[in-house]
């Protein structure tokens, strides 16, 4: 089993790539003009960003649930599957 610091070297170089590339969105957003962007949206980023800050082994789990659907019953029907 790998220990953390082997993980971390591997994936260091990627894990950096993917921050930079959510800082450049970040920005391009807030240089852009204004024209009604969703409030909720960019307040799950940064929901999002506070988690990743956080501490815990669960991170991924929590940004999956905070951008998913609340779970239907029903969704097969609704969907007309059967």
């Amino acid at each position: 089993m790998p220990t953390s610091n082997e993980i971390f070297d591997d994936t260091f170089l990627l894990t950096r790539s993917k921050l930079l590339d959510i800082a450049a969105n970040l920005d391009r957003i807030d240089r852009a003009t204004a024209d009604g962007l969703t409030a909720q949206k960019r307040d799950r980023i940064d929901e999002a960003i506070q988690i990743l800050l956080s501490d815990g082994d669960d991170r991924a789990k929590r940004i999956q649930l905070l951008f998913s659907r609340p779970y239907q019953a029903s969704w097969r029907a609704d969907a007309k599957l059967k």
